[in-house]
């Protein structure tokens, strides 16, 4: 005998009509008290995926190269953290600098001199969504900004570091912005999504509020083309008000593209 075929009007065809718009897990079924068989190993599989994710080790010098093979300057630096263990249990280390890495950001320019923005491509807690996503999304943002004249520091490559890790980089290059880009926490359906975190005036003693954020940065979510204009937008108005975080307003939903403005790198 044949499987009977949902049909419009029945249960299980409107799930089917629903799943097609999202990667949620709706309307699984039941096979006696538990799930489905096919269902309880996907759910299995997206489960092994971010715990995968979230151990991943960071290929850092695969990150350097694909920087440098665009032309653009680069260094590594490493958080406080001493390995992926005490990263997961301690956050606070890893929103500080190792030694070492003080002291190369402070050999990179003279005090008496400021980059307009410092980018920094930390793996968060996803290594995989840097690894997939972090130059993509740069492909569309930094041509942009150097053809504008914007004064970047060298793309700062941060191992086992937290968003407030940038604060301390920008302040030692040093930046009057610093972008973000890192790992988020993996979710069953998003083992590799990217987050994008500006910060106007950065210093160790900003808080989230003072951040502007960009999340779920990858082809299944985010585009890296929207991803990218929404960035630049923030980019300009953070420059332009001098502020980020709450205190500035998002309008990017409301434009149809962002355009460049004149005379906002000093």
């Amino acid at each position: 005998m044949s499987a009977p075929v949902s049909k419009e009007g029945d249960a299980g065809f409107c799930w089917q009509r629903l799943r097609a718009f999202t990667a949620a897990r709706i309307g699984l079924g039941s096979a006696g008290g538990s799930l489905p068989t096919a269902s309880l190993l996907a759910f299995q599989l997206a489960h092994a995926r971010a715990r995968d994710a979230v151990h991943l080790a960071y290929d850092v010098d695969r990150m350097l190269a694909g920087i440098t093979q665009r032309g653009w300057r680069a260094l590594a630096v490493a958080s406080a953290v001493r390995d992926r263990a005490e990263y997961l249990k301690r956050p606070d280390l890893g929103r500080k600098l190792s030694a070492e890495s003080r002291v190369l950001l402070g050999d990179q320019q003279p005090a008496a001199r400021r980059y307009t923005l410092a980018l920094v491509i930390a793996d968060g807690l996803s290594a995989l969504a840097v690894h997939h996503h972090a130059l993509p999304l740069l492909d569309r943002v930094v041509p942009r900004l150097l053809e504008w004249g914007w004064d970047i520091a060298p793309i700062v490559v941060a191992r086992e570091g937290r968003v407030a890790l940038g604060d301390e980089i920008a302040g030692l290059l040093p930046a009057r912005l610093v972008v973000m880009l890192i790992g988020e926490r993996p979710g069953l359906s998003s083992p590799d999504s990217l987050g994008v975190y500006l910060t106007y005036e950065p210093t160790l003693t900003c808080n989230d509020a003072q951040r502007n954020c960009i999340s779920n940065i990858r082809p299944e979510g985010l585009s890296y083309d929207i991803a990218g204009h929404k960035l630049v937008y923030l980019l300009e108005e953070v420059l332009r008000r001098r502020l980020s975080g709450v205190n500035l307003k998002d309008e990017f939903d409301l434009l149809a593209a962002p355009t460049a403005t004149a005379g906002l790198v000093e």
